[in-house]
């Protein structure tokens, strides 16, 4: 039980301290960067939590959210209008994710390798189409998706718990949450016991690129840019993100609290960091530890149970 709640308190006590070592950590304007900094982390991060409890891995997430975005954003310089940007933006994040699971249960291939080969695709498709060049005539009032407020509250925040609640309620009420869990747990089983894996993997992966061209949209409405080499690392974070949270990398175990906590934890890394002037280098390096660490507890507790 402690274990499961440490995320928590790690992300109180981290706060505690930035608020006492940076007198500039508790502005609004701050919170609002760290919120507005992290919403693409997040919302990604969402969908890599149904695709970790399920068994898998996303290792393509940051190339799909250059991709969406680049494709999103060159929608709207040629003059499509910003809802059918951002409808192709999420189009094309989730014809991705339904390629990684229709490659991942036709060829049988470990998802490991398969996304692998898509982060390389991926990227290369958005470096062909746009010749290597970000895309930059796009509607100035395309910047109230990444940078605008509604009521006092960053707008991004209130996508994130929108798509929060909806994957919460996917997770825990739903067939397709259940059988995530189960596939996760012991795909065999499940087979077994009628799950319909191969549907429901595609599914896990389709949803989880739709979330991750929708953070695409929000990437480029942040730089007001369509960049094709974005999102490079943001496959580490969101992964990391999930297992500090307290999912496990071998399936079965994860949640959306979790998660956001635990990419609550990298973003208020990230900005303590700045705030105290830290090299921003040893940020990965943080980063990458913590990884090993979330890891090693989860694997130390999963002995205890079964000894």
């Amino acid at each position: 039980m402690i274990q499961r709640l440490l995320p928590f308190f790690t992300l109180i006590a981290l706060f505690i301290i930035l608020a006492i070592a940076s007198p500039n950590f508790l502005t609004s304007t701050n919170l609002s960067s760290v919120v507005r900094q992290t919403a693409v982390i997040n919302i990604m991060a969402l969908g890599m939590t149904l695709i970790i409890i399920s068994g898998g891995i996303d290792l393509s997430v940051g190339s799909i959210v250059a991709l969406g975005g680049l494709i999103g954003a060159t929608a709207m310089e040629k003059k499509w209008g910003i809802p059918a940007g951002m409808a192709v933006g999420l189009l094309i994040g989730t014809a991705c994710g339904f390629a990684n699971g229709l490659m991942i249960t036709s060829l049988r291939i470990n998802p490991f390798i398969v996304t692998l080969g898509t982060m390389g695709i991926f990227r290369g498709l958005a470096l062909i189409f746009s010749n290597g060049l970000p895309v930059h005539d796009i509607p100035p009032s395309f910047s109230y998706l990444g940078e605008g407020t509604l009521l006092g509250v960053p707008f991004v925040l209130w996508i994130l718990l929108f798509c929060a609640v909806l994957m919460h309620v996917l997770l825990e009420h739903t067939r397709l949450g259940r059988y995530a869990f189960s596939i996760g747990s012991n795909p065999d089983a499940a087979f077994y016991a009628g799950v319909p894996v191969r549907f429901d993997t595609i599914a896990v992966y389709s949803i989880a690129g739709l979330l991750t061209g929708l953070a695409g949209m929000i990437e480029a409405s942040r730089l007001m840019t369509g960049q094709p080499t974005g999102g490079q690392g943001y496959e580490l974070q969101a992964i990391a993100a999930v297992v500090i949270g307290g999912g496990s990398l071998r399936g079965g175990e994860g949640s959306v609290l979790g998660t956001l906590v635990g990419a609550f934890i990298m973003g208020l890394l990230s900005n303590g960091s700045d705030l105290l002037g830290t090299n921003p280098y040893w940020q990965q390096v943080i980063i990458g530890a913590v990884i090993i660490l979330a890891v090693s507890v989860d694997e130390l507790r999963k002995r205890r149970m079964s000894s």
